[in-house]
């Protein structure tokens, strides 16, 4: 079986190899990227996290796939998976991406998550995807906008994760019939 690829005009999405845990461990364990997301985390909750990533693909056809330049520089992560059972969401999918610092503000993020959402759309006939980011990640309610989601504040929710402090979601919703201006080809 051929690997499923995404490509856009700068970044491309691909599944996730064994040589990429070094990398995905190291973007987990910055604090600047992790900083709205509880810290960072060790290699071994990292492992366990790129696990379910690799689980969901073989599950479900989507995930959070590694996005690398076109150049195959490694970027970080973008895609689509199930919300778990435990989430005050669930059940849903959401979309999530993160990316190293030297990435941030250059368009990156939008340009890979929306070929994620075209491809979840596309892939499960999905009703909704919904994506949730901390009151002051300004940064990912950019990238929200963006992408055409619509701000939902009546489902924003308060969880706690990995028993740190309770954190606050704001919520924001894509519909199958919003529009990526991004050309995607599918390999």
């Amino acid at each position: 079986m051929h690997p499923m690829v995404l490509d856009t005009p700068r970044t491309r999405l691909r599944l996730w190899q064994e040589t990429d845990r070094p990398a995905f461990a190291a973007l987990m364990a910055d604090p600047a990227v992790m900083a709205d997301l509880g810290g960072p985390i060790d290699r071994a909750a990292s492992d366990a996290k790129l696990d379910r990533y690799i689980a969901a693909y073989e599950g479900h056809g989507v995930c959070r796939w590694a996005v690398e330049s076109q150049d195959g520089d490694f970027l970080g992560y973008a895609g689509v998976m199930p919300l778990p059972a435990d989430h005050p969401l669930a059940p849903g999918w959401d979309i999530g991406w993160r990316l190293v610092r030297r990435a941030w503000g250059r368009g990156y993020a939008t340009e890979a998550a929306a070929a994620a959402l075209d491809h979840a759309f596309l892939r499960l006939a999905l009703p909704e995807i919904v994506a949730f980011t901390a009151p002051d990640n300004i940064r990912s309610q950019a990238v929200m906008d963006r992408l055409r989601m619509q701000r939902d504040p009546a489902r924003d929710f308060t969880a706690i994760y990995d028993g740190v402090n309770p954190w606050r979601g704001l919520l924001w919703v894509a519909l199958p019939g919003r529009t990526s201006a991004l050309p995607i080809a599918r390999s």
